[in-house]
């Protein structure tokens, strides 16, 4: 074989082996995709408020219920509850979840995954207030929170 054929072969298996690549993160790319975004229904405009806003990861069988109250143990309206879970080999999944509250202060999250490493940390905003939970699912895999909220310090 003279150099250039050898040269020629070794770009050839160099382009092949770039595509394969290419390809393999082509495909891959869905399912990333997949993992980090969530999809909430479209907003109806005649929704009850009285009924609880649940919001589905739809990676595991944890849930996690919340009521929502001001410094005075009133329900507050309209507050969001968010998380933002790591999970899966290393923590490269990730999932960021919000859900608002109903006019009793309630909202729910469920499908949680129950074997994260650090367990989960929810933080409960509204306007100017706000206040946190945390829950560690490989202990309580249905958790209760009654999230006070108070005024944010700066």
């Amino acid at each position: 074989m003279t150099l250039d054929a050898i040269t020629d072969c070794k770009i050839k298996r160099s382009l092949r082996t770039f595509a394969g690549l290419l390809i393999l993160g082509v495909l891959s790319l869905p399912a990333f995709v997949r993992a980090q975004t969530t999809s909430a229904p479209a907003s109806d405009s005649k929704a009850d408020p009285k009924s609880v806003p649940v919001v589905d990861g739809g990676i595991g069988p944890c849930t996690a219920d919340f009521t929502i109250t001001d410094a005075a143990g009133a329900p507050v309206y309209a507050a969001t509850v968010n998380v933002h879970i790591a999970y899966g080999f290393m923590g490269v999944r990730k999932l960021d979840l919000e859900v608002g509250t109903n006019t009793a202060g309630q909202a729910r999250m469920t499908g949680l995954p129950q074997n994260v490493k650090r367990g989960f940390y929810f933080e409960a905003t509204q306007t100017d207030r706000s206040g946190e939970a945390f829950a560690d699912p490989a202990v309580n895999c249905k958790s209760h929170f009654t999230i006070a909220l108070k005024k944010k310090t700066q």
